[in-house]
């Protein structure tokens, strides 16, 4: 197989699992009667209302098909945002002794993070759905969490930390030139350590899943188009504050005016 045909099959073959991921959450909100905004129909509303305590089955409040929502919601916002990342990769594969090989383990070690977080996410989701704070599709029954968790999360964008990892999302060259391995095995180190610090930027906008529905499609797209634009070059590190402002700001209007959020 030449050069450019692998190429082409691997870059394929990434954007069909993007595809594929996205599928699989339409068909799951279309099979759970859900809108795009994630606000249940007749039989969502009944599913909502469920008591996770009582004695029948009910996958939503179980962590197996709750894991696999996590984690297919996951392949779904954060593989496009690895685009930077891996076409930085690719100029080394031109400029240095980069491969495919290691190409894929950069893919693959990132993946692996990101499914740790889903499965530390879904524990989060179930004790917050045992406690009352959040129904069975994963929404706020509160506004003073939704807002709080708002508040929260734009306050984040202005810390420390943030700044540090958004740096190594926002350049990944530097980091790898930094921590250069070669081969899949190195690749793989290097994915784990790039999804690490992609965890650490962008956490927040999946725990704001709580807020607008973790099953809203609607959320999805604007959580990843945003988490997108924190990654490119030119206009990431512009973007960052702002998005923290509006956060705070919307989650002060939940405080302020909780009919708002319907609660």
């Amino acid at each position: 197989m030449s050069r450019a045909v692998l190429r082409n099959s691997l870059w394929l073959g990434f954007y069909a699992l993007i595809l594929w991921a996205w599928w699989v959450m339409f068909t799951m909100s279309r099979d759970m009667d859900l809108d795009l905004i994630g606000r249940p129909g007749t039989m969502g509303q009944a599913m909502a209302a469920m008591d996770p305590r009582m004695d029948m089955y009910m996958p939503m409040a179980e962590f197996g098909p709750l894991f696999w929502m996590w984690a297919i919601m996951m392949a779904a916002m954060m593989l496009p945002t690895l685009v930077p990342t891996l076409r930085s990769y690719e100029d080394l594969i031109r400029s240095a002794n980069g491969s495919r090989a290691g190409w894929l383990g950069v893919l693959s070690g990132y993946l692996v993070v990101w499914v740790g977080f889903a499965a530390l996410i879904t524990g989060v989701q179930l004790a917050l759905l045992f406690g009352g704070v959040v129904d069975m599709l994963g929404i706020s029954k509160s506004s003073w969490f939704a807002g709080g968790l708002m508040i929260a999360v734009g306050a984040f964008q202005f810390t420390r930390a943030k700044e540090v990892c958004h740096g190594v999302c926002h350049a990944p060259m530097t980091y790898f030139l930094g921590h250069w391995q070669t081969g899949f095995v190195g690749g793989l180190r290097m994915g784990l350590g790039l999804g690490a610090f992609c965890v650490g930027c962008c956490w927040g906008f999946m725990a704001l899943g709580f807020v607008g529905g973790v099953m809203s499609l609607l959320w999805m797209g604007l959580a990843t188009f945003f988490m997108v634009l924190e990654k490119l070059p030119q206009v990431g590190h512009v973007i960052t504050r702002p998005l923290g402002f509006t956060l705070i700001a919307g989650g002060l209007l939940l405080l302020i005016y909780p009919f708002a959020y319907g609660g």
